[in-house]
């Protein structure tokens, strides 16, 4: 299946969804002046090509006592960081990983209740990846601003760039 690129149109369909995914194919065709059936086309699109996925997200800033740990990860070599990655993806409670430039290779972000869940985390999930050299870890405990159509941002301009 060929991958189009995202033009203005669908990146302006993609701004009314991202401040509310529930927001009607009518309400942004209005918004748009185009018809309802050209927006629905282009998420169906959109979505069948993996260029977006529409999903519920959880308001973090709600959750009791939540711990937004960053775990920085340094690799034995760099030709492990791949394959580490993927590893690291794959594990459930992990929401984010990325390939990093600087004093760490890898950056994997969870979301814990407390310092003991985080070492006991570290030490049964993360630790005893082959290809791990260390871990430091960074704590976030005062959310300022989560904007939540970053990683939209993100995903738009990561297949803009492999396109």
């Amino acid at each position: 299946m060929h991958k189009h690129q995202l033009d203005e149109l669908d990146l302006k369909i993609l701004d009314g969804l991202a401040h509310d995914a529930r927001t009607s194919n009518r309400k942004i065709a209005a918004e748009l002046g185009i018809a309802e059936g050209t927006v629905r086309a282009r998420i169906k699109r959109m979505e069948a090509e993996g260029l977006v996925s529409i999903t519920a997200m959880t308001n973090i800033a709600r959750l009791r006592n939540p711990i937004l740990a960053y775990i920085w990860v340094e690799a034995e070599r760099s030709a492990q960081c791949e394959d580490l990655a993927q590893r690291l993806a794959a594990v459930p409670e992990i929401g984010f990983v990325g390939k990093m430039l600087g004093r760490f290779d890898l950056l994997a972000i969870t979301l814990v209740q407390n310092h003991a869940e985080l070492a006991a985390f570290l030490h049964r999930r993360i630790s005893g990846l082959p290809g791990v050299l260390r871990t430091e870890c960074s704590l976030g405990v005062n959310f300022v601003k989560h904007d939540y159509r970053m990683s939209r941002i993100v995903k738009v301009e990561a297949e803009n760039a492999v396109e």
